[in-house]
């Protein structure tokens, strides 16, 4: 059975609205994936860089430490995403 993709061809939904909330705050990849760490979300740079060029999965796990890092709801890290499509 084929994995699901976005309308787009892509593999998440938060590709875009992640890089907007990162730069938002200012932050690198690698500053991110630093942060994610340190909630003990083992994401490194290229997990970011993939996440964010539509090419790499998100898991729930994955979403809830990215809520929680920039402080958003699920709503606003998907809904905002989807729309942004």
């Amino acid at each position: 059975m084929p994995k699901p993709r976005t309308q787009t061809g892509g593999k998440n939904l938060i590709a875009n609205r992640l890089k907007e909330l990162r730069k938002l705050h200012g932050w690198s990849q690698r500053d991110l994936a630093h942060q994610l760490q340190l909630i003990d979300c083992d994401m490194d740079k290229n997990v970011i860089t993939r996440i964010e060029t539509n090419k790499r999965y998100v898991t729930d796990l994955e979403l809830k430490a990215l809520c929680q890092i920039f402080k958003v709801s699920y709503d606003d890290l998907i809904d905002d995403a989807e729309e942004s499509q």
